[in-house]
């Protein structure tokens, strides 16, 4: 496949001002009051996209996605390595960016058309296609400071989808816009990807990366962690999340256990075991069950404790749960071991991977201690459905009159 973006040794370095501490001004008294702090938004990112794939950039706040797309748009400036594009490029970054607050809707389409390379003849030939698309007709001839956040990315993607680019680059604008249009977006980025061009997406919806993308590319602090098709790189990156949620969770248990000793009860081993009597990770048959045992260690007994049980698909949709409470089960926890079980009945669940959640709270509603993937099993389907459950469909024909 020939390669349309290629990126190598990319690092981009940004200094900070901030105010000096009551104690270094004390000390460097006379002298500014502000000091500089550098940090590396990016460091030593090398990727090849080839031509007609889409590529997702996830990670959380502050990884790096937006000023990776930046740079590959031309907007910032590395300070080492190098970004070659092949292919004309349309980008949706920032709000507003491309876009002069002063001037109408209609005078902002030719000036991003031009900063796009694209003359004023051609942007003739689409401007009433790239209005109604953006549906703003109203406003066209309004100065676009008085736009409000979805007028302004309507324009921004009606103009970008118009100019007939090779390599479409999209920021989490998309968010700002209803419901209706983003839908209306969607359609027209699977149209591009229909047609064989190349697209970069920066979003935080974990779910459309996984629906659109090729592959997903996960940063974390300026540098590539993974980079992989999306399922498999996703699911490292809720991982990822869900560790330092549990270690903030650990911090809080261990700040409150003077005071609420039974927040320290840690589950110490979850198990599943299918019917058929195989453990591990099984694969089920369409109509068998599973039961989960859990041990749980506590330094003090507990009455009314709740203990939840879900079953999620790998990117984390909630596929059933329950709870004692929800089953009229009361709890009683013992110090020190304890171990339960639940047995769950055939689920009509269809084929696929799927995920265990145990948890365990307080009667007035304290966690003590979750665990996204206690357990992970697998469903051996039928081949007669799609989706995440399965029903027994019957077809007929109804005669007329």
């Amino acid at each position: 496949m020939t390669s349309v973006i290629e990126i190598a040794d990319l690092s981009k370095k940004f200094t900070v001002r901030k105010e000096k501490s009551l104690k270094e001004r004390i000390v460097n008294f006379g002298r500014s009051q502000l000091h500089k702090e550098e940090f590396w938004a990016l460091q030593d990112v090398s990727l090849t996209i080839e031509a007609g794939t889409t590529i997702g950039l996830v990670g959380h706040n502050g990884s790096g996605k937006s000023t990776l797309l930046k740079m590959i748009g031309g907007i910032l400036q590395p300070d080492t390595g190098s970004v070659s594009l092949r292919g004309r490029l349309a980008a949706l970054l920032e709000l507003g960016a491309g876009f002069h607050p002063d001037l109408t809707g209609r005078e902002n389409v030719y000036l991003n058309a031009s900063i796009l390379g694209i003359s004023r003849q051609e942007i003739d030939k689409y401007f009433d296609a790239i209005v109604d698309f953006s549906g703003i007709e109203e406003f066209i001839d309004t100065q676009v400071k008085f736009y409000s956040s979805g007028m302004y990315v309507r324009l921004a993607f009606a103009v970008a989808i118009h100019v007939d680019p090779d390599i479409l680059l999209v920021d989490e604008v998309l968010a700002v816009g209803d419901e209706p249009f983003q839908r209306k977006c969607l359609e027209r980025i699977r149209q591009f990807q229909a047609e064989g061009r190349t697209i970069v997406l920066v979003t935080h919806g974990l779910d459309q990366v996984n629906e659109f993308c090729d592959r997903a590319v996960v940063l974390d602090h300026g540098r590539i962690v993974s980079d992989d098709e999306p399922l498999t790189a996703l699911q490292k990156l809720r991982a990822d999340w869900e560790e330092e949620r549990q270690e903030e969770r650990s911090r809080l248990a261990a700040e409150q256990a003077e005071d609420r000793p039974e927040l320290a009860a840690r589950f110490e081993g979850i198990a599943l075991w299918a019917d058929s009597g195989h453990g591990g990770e099984p694969e089920l048959g369409p109509d068998e069950g599973v039961e989960v045992t859990m041990q749980l260690a506590s330094p003090v007994a507990f009455d009314d404790a709740v203990i939840s049980v879900g079953v999620t698909t790998p990117m984390g949709h909630p596929v059933y749960s329950t709870t004692t409470t929800l089953l009229g089960t009361k709890v009683f926890v013992r110090r020190g071991t304890n171990k339960w079980a639940i047995h769950l009945s055939a689920m009509g669940l269809n084929e696929g991977d799927y995920l265990v959640t145990c948890g365990i709270g307080t009667a007035d509603g304290a966690e003590v201690h979750f665990v996204p993937a206690a357990c992970r099993f697998s469903v051996r389907g039928d081949g007669r459905s799609l989706g995440i459950i399965r029903a027994d469909a019957r077809w007929r024909e109804v005669p007329l009159g």
